[in-house]
């Protein structure tokens, strides 16, 4: 961009069921994070012990799961200021994200044409490997003593949704933060975001880069002058944001992200997943994760686990990164019953 105009000033519209079918899109785009939560821990005996004997009265540790085409640095405002208040944070990058994340050449560049066809290792991540990275996190975090709360954004919910079937045992909360929870109905991100209610939110269709189904990757060019797809692109993730902080949240993205992440089952079992306490935080504006998904995932959450439900927080106006200002969603965080 040369200018200062303003960003959001074209209108964009989502993406018809088909075209959306076809292209097998469904993740939210991140950039910066929020989170929140309220419950009590499921740790077992031996473990609540161990937490007393090496954890610091009242410490926790916040383990934080990004987003697609984001990273751990998705969190640094939040995790700075939880760590202020006395906890332990850790951010993950997930494989091939963040400080390993992969840069086509052509998108330094600018070389659209070969970016269109620059194949990429990330077309190669599973699910699997997303989960492997965020439990051995979450394994070591417990060895520290004291209570694990694991927060996923966005995509990071179907991570949070399989650690809690991996290792229910070591997690006292997990909460979900404008993020996919998949059901039985809805098994996967892809069928989430097919649903008649994931249908409502704003896609970048009309602005991906090359071939999905050929590239293995949804590829964004977050670097692109092009207003139309700037404006669709804050539209999705930030659109009560200023200009400059939008940049900034550009500025932290990533081109690709797996496609077979999107399509891969993350459906948690009621009697591992669904006996740890979780909270949602709904996100009232947001364009990327539906509001109307967001509470048929917790409605079919809760259906399978009645005497064990989300606790909702709902912030009206936020969009899918949340209120620009995130004081109110540090101070739920800090706050956690665990």
């Amino acid at each position: 961009m040369a200018d200062n105009e303003n960003i959001s000033g074209t209108k964009s519209s989502a993406a018809t069921p088909s075209r959306r079918q076809a292209l097998r899109l469904g993740a939210g785009v991140g950039g910066v994070g929020l989170a929140a939560g309220l419950g009590v821990p499921v740790a077992r005996a031996d473990e609540r012990a161990g937490s007393r004997r090496h954890g610091r009265p009242g410490t926790r540790t916040y383990v934080l799961v990004h987003g697609t085409h984001s990273a751990g640095a998705f969190w640094t405002a939040i995790g700075r200021e939880l760590t202020l208040r006395g906890h332990r944070v850790v951010t993950v990058d997930q494989p091939l994200h963040g400080e390993q994340r992969f840069v086509p050449a052509s998108y330094q560049t600018q070389d659209l044409r070969a970016l269109a066809t620059e194949p990429s290792p990330v077309a190669a991540l599973t699910l699997d490997d997303f989960e492997r990275r965020v439990t051995g996190v979450v394994r070591r975090a417990a060895r520290l003593g004291g209570p694990v709360v694991l927060v996923g954004h966005s995509l990071g919910g179907a991570s949070v949704s399989r650690v809690g079937d991996a290792v229910p045992e070591l997690l006292a909360h997990i909460c979900y933060m404008a993020a996919f929870c998949p059901s039985r109905s809805m098994p996967s991100v892809n069928a989430c975001s097919d649903s008649p209610e994931g249908r409502q939110a704003v896609t970048p269709v009309d602005h991906m880069i090359g071939d999905p189904e050929k590239l293995g990757v949804l590829r964004l060019n977050w670097r692109t002058s092009d207003r139309k797809a700037l404006a669709v692109f804050k539209e999705m993730i930030c659109a009560d944001y200023s200009d400059v902080a939008f940049l900034r949240v550009l500025e932290g993205l990533q081109t690709d992200e797996s496609m077979t992440v999107y399509d891969n089952r993350a459906v948690g079992r009621a009697d591992t997943w669904g006996r740890i306490p979780r909270t949602y935080l709904r996100f009232g504006k947001d364009r990327t994760v539906a509001t109307a998904l967001q509470d048929r995932m917790i409605a079919e959450a809760d259906a399978l686990t009645p005497d064990n439900r989300f606790t909702v927080h709902n912030v009206p106006g936020a969009g899918h990164l949340g209120p620009e200002d995130p004081t109110r969603v540090i101070d739920l965080l800090h706050g956690l019953a665990v």
